[in-house]
């Protein structure tokens, strides 16, 4: 630019400089070219290779099918093409972002915990926790006794768990998921760990990614040693039985379905001994222990029918007494107390559904054909249980009045009575909750004659709480939990506690949830001075009123110009997971609305719920969620042209069909790990599906179901020659809906629509290691939050 300026502005002479000479030089300049903006990248256009299918009475065409031909070399070798030439045009897209991006990282990154270890669990004489070692990618599983290490603060006091003053080793390290790495062809990942009830053997379940199943081991903790036995594949459930010499397993066929019970003795050389094998290809197996360790239960079920069968732990071989059956598909777990056995299901009574789960009970030694189960409580439909545990001494049950949610303690043995009885005449206690609670999820509580139990408390505006609840006398520890306003984290353990704020217990007073106590601000880590968390009520398209909560920065909301993103989930009954996230914390602070619509097809609102947003009725949770995008623009929640929606797995499919209905509704969408291809997932799958699955969607054999999933389903339904949002799409090789549903629905959007640079749709593949490492998760974060804040720009 300087010899523009040279041009323009006149030098400076000691004397005038003559005008003649001045028009003279002007005479010859030549107006500079405006400049001009590069062009935008071009997006990749894969090959397409059209194939007709035809299915009652439907027949379509895909172009992009043969990107799931996975054993097809030729087409696979296409696949590897284009999928770098996505990921150069994401990076071409995103590149001047990247200033942005860094530094929503490092403001992610800085939130992250700097003690990575878990708050220890206390099982018999045990402390258990992992901690992550510094520069290490994987865990490690340790424990110490707890005699040598009441006021065990963290894994790094004693400094690498080694006692000066009583010169012993405190820490014991059972498993290094590192090494476990080197095993597994660099990549760890668990999917259950067992501890032996007589501490001295571990049972997991690593995943071999070669062979795509999880692997058994067995660990002697006193050695360090791989036992030899057993070592079994394809592992979906274990339990352990006789005290620790016994290791009860399921195993899959080759569609992954469980249906066989092994149990191989400990030391012994002899065989595993199948206890029980499923031939029905619709009865599905799984087994667990009752937290006494008396029993092991097996759940057996299939689309027609439920059942629960009982093995004695003492003697795993003496075969499966039945204790319960239902028709069709049914919630059960059994547990058994001193005696007295009970049920949480949500079966049927009488023939009719029931909305939500209920408590019976039973006495263990009853006759198999003369078995009763007789209610706990007396129905209350203000009152919903949502989950329990036990210990030797205490029932706990999870309540929800409304949206409030609630801890309520009962002593066991429960006094004799003479049937059903309301909770209130139990005099249970309410330990205290924070504010705006949407989840408490129970903690491991693996110590039956404990009486402190554990659990998590959530909340949209605060940290999750690691709660430790002494139901003997009410004194009640957060264990761990992020301080976000000093980005550090607040961890307490054994002695080191919250002794100030305990509670007196009584058998007749109940502390109140909503409680001024309760709710301090200062105990819990509440951020709800600095973010506001509203309810609001949504009327559907047929009337129904939907549940959204809204969170926004009451520092940083504007009046009318605040971008927005909608959550949504909407699937298998599973509450939307509506916990504060840190890295939300970047578009809060940038004035950003965080909404999350409770749309029908998911949890939290009963069976009938659940089932009113499935199969041939999936339509009611895609119209809820246009509804409360809807809603939102219209009260000035969050500014017109600015509202971006946010779907995971099934999440994905609700948030993209609700594009596909209103595409001009939103400016901007991330799915991650979507599932998009409903017809041909369903029809044709890759990956196995389960009997849930098909539950949740729809059976394509039923011609119901099949009209309904053409009518829902993403990459079926794109519309012609309309402009669409930015969509930001994230998969990978390895997720349960493979990548080749993200990449067709990317290549039809940009054939079909009318496409935008300003708006694109990107498709970004992630390693497999991003769910497991904590700072590539930073990087997806922010790379995803960076993508928001472009498109609300163009």
């Amino acid at each position: 630019m300087l010899h523009l300026f040279a041009v323009l502005r006149p030098r400076r002479y000691a004397g005038r400089a003559p005008a003649a000479a001045y028009q003279s030089r002007s005479a010859h300049y030549k107006a500079p070219k405006p400049a001009t903006s590069p062009a935008p990248p071009t997006p990749p256009k894969p090959p397409q290779k059209p194939q007709s299918f035809s299915f009652h009475d439907r027949t379509w065409e895909d172009c992009y099918s043969w990107m799931s031909s996975l054993n097809d070399k030729v087409a696979m070798r296409h696949m590897d093409i284009y999928m770098e030439q996505e990921e150069k045009y994401t990076e071409a897209v995103m590149s001047d972002s990247e200033r942005l991006q860094s530094k929503l990282q490092s403001e992610m990154a800085s939130r992250l915990a700097f003690d990575l270890s878990t708050p220890p669990v206390r099982w018999g004489p045990w402390l258990y926790y992992r901690r992550i070692d510094e520069g290490k990618q994987y865990p490690v599983l340790c424990r110490r006794l707890a005699s040598l290490n009441e006021e065990f603060i963290s894994h790094k006091s004693p400094s690498a768990g080694f006692d000066f003053t009583s010169g012993k080793r405190i820490e014991q390290t059972l498993l290094d998921y590192n090494q476990e790495a080197e095993r597994f062809g660099g990549y760890a990942y668990e999917e259950l760990s067992e501890v032996s009830p007589d501490h001295r053997f571990l049972a997991y379940t690593m995943y071999d990614k070669d062979n795509d199943f999880f692997r058994l081991s067995v660990r002697n903790l006193n050695s360090g040693a791989l036992c030899s036995k057993p070592q079994a594949d394809r592992v979906s459930n274990l339990a352990w039985a006789k005290d620790g010499q016994a290791l009860l397993y399921v195993v899959t066929d080759q569609k992954k379905r469980p249906c066989r019970i092994y149990c191989s003795m400990i030391g012994s050389t002899d065989d595993d001994v199948l206890l029980h094998e499923e031939l029905d290809e619709s009865v599905h197996v799984n087994i667990r222990h009752t937290k006494d360790f008396r029993f092991v239960t097996v759940n057996t079920f299939s689309p027609t029918s439920s059942k629960v069968f009982l093995i004695n732990a003492a003697d795993p071989m003496s075969g499966l007494t039945l204790v319960w059956e239902c028709e069709d598909v049914a919630h059960c777990i059994v547990e058994h107390h001193q005696g007295c056995l009970y049920l949480f299901t949500d079966a049927a009574k009488a023939g009719q559904p029931v909305d939500n789960h209920y408590l019976l009970c039973s006495p263990v030694d009853a006759s198999t054909n003369l078995r009763t189960w007789e209610d706990l409580f007396i129905d209350d439909p203000d009152l919903v249980i949502q989950d329990v545990d036990f210990c030797n001494t205490h029932l706990v049950l999870i309540l929800r009045e409304g949206r409030n949610f609630r801890l309520g303690s009962v002593s066991l043995p429960l006094p004799a009575r003479k049937g059903p009885v309301r909770l209130k005449e139990l005099h249970p206690y309410y330990p205290p909750l924070p504010k705006y609670v949407s989840q408490i999820s129970p903690g491991p509580n693996y110590d039956y004659y404990s009486t402190t139990m554990r659990f998590t408390i959530s909340s949209p505006v605060m940290p999750d709480a690691v709660v430790d609840y002494d139901l003997s006398n009410g004194k009640w520890n957060i264990v761990q939990q992020q301080n976000i306003l000093h980005e550090r984290t607040k961890v307490l353990y054994g002695t080191a506690s919250f002794s100030s704020v305990s509670l007196q217990f009584s058998d007749t007073k109940t502390v109140d949830s909503t409680n001024e106590f309760g709710q301090d601000d200062n105990l819990w880590n509440d951020l709800s001075e600095f973010y506001a968390c509203e309810h609001h009520n949504v009327s559907s398209y047929d009337g129904i009123e939907v549940p959204l909560t809204v969170v926004y920065s009451r520092k940083n909301k504007g009046e009318d110009q605040n971008p927005g993103l909608l959550h949504g989930h909407g699937a298998y009954g599973e509450l939307l997971d509506k916990r504060w996230r840190s890295e939300l914390k970047s578009l809060l602070d940038r004035g950003w609305i965080i909404a999350y619509a409770d749309v029908r097809g998911g949890g939290g609102q009963g069976k009938k719920w659940h089932h009113d947003g499935r199969r041939t009725r999936k339509q009611n949770s895609i119209k809820d969620y246009i509804s409360c995008a809807k809603y939102l623009i219209e009260k000035e929640i969050v500014q017109e042209n600015k509202l971006a929606g946010w779907g995971y797995s099934a999440g994905g499919l609700l948030v993209a069909s609700a594009i596909n209905s209103y595409p001009d509704l939103f400016r901007a969408a991330v799915l991650k790990v979507p599932f998009l291809d409903a017809t041909t997932t369903l029809l044709y799958p890759i990956l196995p599906l389960t009997a849930a699955d098909y539950d949740e969607f729809g059976y394509p054999w039923d011609i119901d179901d099949f009209h309904a999933i053409r009518e829902y389903s993403p990459y079926d339904n794109i519309q012609k020659d309309v402009p669409y949002p930015a969509v930001l799409i994230s998969s990978s090789f390895s997720t349960r809906f493979g990548v080749w549903e993200a990449a067709k629905w990317v290549a039809r959007v940009r054939k079909r629509t009318i496409y935008d640079p300003k708006r694109p749709v990107l498709l970004n593949l992630t390693t497999d290691i991003v769910e497991e490492n904590r700072y590539l998760q930073c990087k997806q974060s922010a790379l995803e939050t960076a993508f928001l804040i472009k498109a609300m720009k163009s």
